[in-house]
């Protein structure tokens, strides 16, 4: 594990890296991002993006849909996979929404995480990105990069999210997030263009790379 100056300076360079990094999800306010990143799961936000527009002006809000009936929202949903679920999913959150929260999304994590289909990413990224709370969504590719460089340790998200935010000033989390993100995305895949990356010198798997390739050479010998 990295010290914590290391870890800002990580995120600092990736952010230049990949500026004006941000959620690629399409949203006006809070519900809406909820309900879209509801949808992301084992979807894209491209596919999310396109069936949003029709989705919120059907429903605009968590009074609307928690009227909505399940195979009418299935409908306009079914391109994102696993619709009946989160069909499900979503009249649920916006029914509790209503009744605990008089439709408002709530600016506390388990208040959020109380809601049916939010888990801990999901309520960080509402946090984090529309209600201005500091929040570090970990996603897969949060995963991934943060454990090759080595700014975490571990496969369980909750604890990769606590290693960097003790890493991390609180106002730096979400972007954290966001760059790592797109760091996977684009450059830090599951096979790596290590060659394009902006913190390969601090990258415990480059550096690994680095130190194998001479005993691979030698053992060719």
């Amino acid at each position: 594990m990295k010290k914590p100056a290391t870890v800002r300076r990580i995120i600092e360079t990736l952010a230049t890296q990949h500026p004006n990094a941000d959620t690629e999800l399409h949203y006006r306010n809070a519900f809406e991002l909820l309900v879209a990143t509801i949808l992301s799961a084992q979807s894209t936000d491209e596919r999310v993006n396109i069936v949003t527009p029709a989705l919120f002006k059907r429903y605009p809000d968590a009074q609307a849909l928690a009227r909505a009936a399940p195979a009418e929202l299935e409908r306009v949903i079914v391109s994102t996979g696993f619709f009946r679920q989160k069909s499900k999913a979503l009249i649920g959150m916006a029914q509790k929404l209503v009744a605990e929260h008089g439709g408002t999304v709530p600016s506390e994590i388990d208040k959020l995480t109380g809601l049916p289909g939010v888990g801990r990413k999901t309520a960080n990224v509402v946090l984090g990105h529309a209600l201005g709370v500091p929040g570090l969504p970990v996603d897969r590719h949060v995963l991934r990069v943060s454990n090759r460089i080595g700014i975490a340790d571990g496969e369980d998200p909750v604890k990769v999210e606590a290693q960097l935010c003790a890493g991390l000033p609180k106002e730096m989390w979400t972007l954290a997030s966001d760059v790592q993100i797109l760091h996977g995305r684009r450059i830090c895949k599951p096979k790596p263009l290590c060659d394009r990356c902006s913190v390969r010198r601090d990258c415990d798997y480059y550096q690994s790379l680095k130190n194998d390739a001479p005993r691979v050479r030698a053992s060719r010998r």
